[in-house]
């Protein structure tokens, strides 16, 4: 009993020590004050300096940063954001005109990549690789059939200009790999040029990159050869980019002295932009496309047309996205977007939509309410009235409102075309036909004639046999009919896709059943404007 009492005197001894030591050692170290400015920027450094100077364990201090400056700038606007090496670059490639990798277009239907088309005179062409291939394997890493995300099989196929990729390829029933030597890659952000008619041309625009007025310049230019005396130009879906693109693609349109846009922000004074009157399109009839995903670049454009009074715009409601995005772009390849200023439509418009606790769920807010289906739905500030140069009144609140609202068409989903739809059937289909098609499709360059091909070979039939087959999905009594007259143009989009002309095909074949092209091509101008 006393051996044990002794122990639990020292036991206490010891722990009372203990702590008398840790105080101790607390007081002895210098009382230690952050001087100088320590509530701003500096506070983040020197908190930063100390975890990797004295922290008891060890830490990846990069990554610590990263997740700091993250962090720090969530708590601003939803897009300034921290951009690390590899997305920047990721971003900057593509706005940029061009990227670095293997050269191909693909689709990846049923887990796999399958490809589409090589860029003429890039890597995969001169390396032998065709359409249709489906690729298995990325060096040593599969990639088919393993649900990997498509931003992974980009970033495997992706690469620095000299650098080698093994790509391995199933071809029919053969396995063949090639060694590609990867290059820089032109990206084009025309998607298609053509004419609809006699006098009406369409030009279907994907993005603002550094080469897209000159792309615009040449599909216009080749465009009024044929003869166009009104544009159809698609903005949906276009997402935007470089503002300086979105100017010159304005002053194509306008007259001299015409205001563009003018943005301004806390530390940066108003600045304005006007038209110079050197534009080849002053006299050509104009209705802009746009949609929910039309943002930034793409509605500079849109505002200023629609200010001005020089176009129609047709569709629905923008994405809402005006903000002037500076880049700071640090040494160790990372970088930030930081919004500096707004931009204002002429009428003086905040193209920006308010960052309310809904901001990141708006589109789908937009769904719920209705406002895709229904005009009447839309939510319009109507205490933020501006006018165009003719009177018109347009409003503000966030994005562009059309002149003409064309909603999204849900009266084609029959049951059978959403179960086709969910298994990703029709993709799946065009392939297949690619496949037993190869030699004759990828020699037609008309679309007449590709057209008149799909007919002979009987492309509704088989894309039911071939839902059947392999999917189990056989549409009810009357599905079929009803759902042939919308879902034949698409059949014929997929598969046309795989011929010489790409995607003008898809484009082309779409038209009849693209309710806001349809609307463009009966709206004339002096009726809106």
């Amino acid at each position: 009993m006393k051996k044990l009492n002794n122990n639990v005197l020292v036991a206490l001894l010891g722990i009372v020590l203990g702590v008398l030591l840790t105080l101790v050692v607390f007081k002895l170290l210098p009382e230690r004050k952050f001087d100088g400015d320590y509530n701003r920027w500096r506070k983040l450094n020197l908190i930063l300096q100390e975890v990797q100077k004295n922290y008891v364990d060890t830490i990846n201090m990069k990554a610590m940063t990263d997740a700091a400056v993250t962090a720090a700038l969530a708590e601003l606007d939803p897009h300034s954001v921290y951009l690390p090496p590899v997305e920047l670059t990721e971003s900057e490639s593509e706005l940029a005109g061009n990227f670095e990798g293997i050269g191909i277009t693909f689709n990846v239907p049923n887990d796999t990549v399958v490809v589409l088309n090589t860029i003429p005179g890039g890597p995969s062409e001169k390396a032998g690789l065709v359409q249709g291939d489906r690729v298995i394997r990325v060096d040593e890493r599969v990639i088919a059939g393993v649900k990997m995300p498509q931003d992974s099989m980009i970033r495997l196929m992706k690469g620095p200009s000299g650098s080698k990729v093994k790509i391995t390829v199933k071809r029919g029933g053969e396995i063949i790999p090639f060694d590609i030597v990867r290059d820089k890659i032109p990206v084009h952000c025309v998607d298609a040029a053509f004419m609809i008619d006699d006098t009406t041309g369409y030009i279907k625009l994907s993005k603002f990159t550094r080469t897209t007025y000159r792309e615009f310049r040449e599909a216009t230019s080749k465009l009024l050869s044929q003869g166009m005396k009104k544009l159809v130009f698609d903005l949906r879906d276009n997402n935007g980019g470089y503002f300086d693109q979105s100017l010159l693609l304005s002053n194509e349109f306008l007259q001299k002295g015409d205001d563009v846009v003018y943005m301004e922000g806390l530390h940066r004074p108003r600045q304005e932009y006007n038209a110079d009157g050197s534009g080849k399109l002053k006299d050509v009839e104009l209705a802009v496309l746009i949609d929910e995903g039309t943002a930034s670049s793409s509605e500079i454009f849109s505002g200023a047309i629609q200010d001005n009074d020089r176009g129609v715009i047709i569709g629905r409601r923008s994405f809402g996205k005006g903000l002037v995005q500076e880049p700071v772009n640090f040494t160790d390849g990372s970088g930030i977007r930081l919004t500096v200023a707004r931009f204002y439509t002429p009428s003086g418009r905040c193209i920006q939509k308010p960052y309310d606790k809904d901001y990141a769920y708006d589109i789908y807010e937009r769904y719920a309410h209705g406002e895709m289906t229904s005009a009447d739905s839309m939510k319009v500030d109507t205490t933020a009235l501006f006018y165009t140069v003719k009177g018109r009144r347009v409003y503000g609140g966030g994005g562009i409102i059309p002149d003409v609202f064309v909603p999204m068409d849900t009266t084609r989903a029959t049951s059978f075309f959403i179960k086709a739809n969910k298994k990703a059937t029709q993709m799946r289909f065009a392939q297949s036909m690619f496949d037993r098609y190869r030699s004759a499709l990828s020699k037609i360059d008309d679309f007449e004639k590709l057209d008149k091909y799909l007919d002979s070979i009987n492309v509704g039939g088989q894309f039911l046999e071939f839902a059947a087959r392999v999917d189990g999905i056989k549409p009810a009594k009357g599905e079929w009919e009803e759902s042939a007259p919308y879902m034949m143009p698409q059949l014929k989009a997929l598969v046309g896709r795989f011929s010489k002309l790409g995607d003008e095909a898809f484009y082309r074949f779409y038209l009849p059943i693209d309710d806001t092209i349809q609307t463009a091509l009966k709206t004339e101008s002096s009726t809106v404007l």
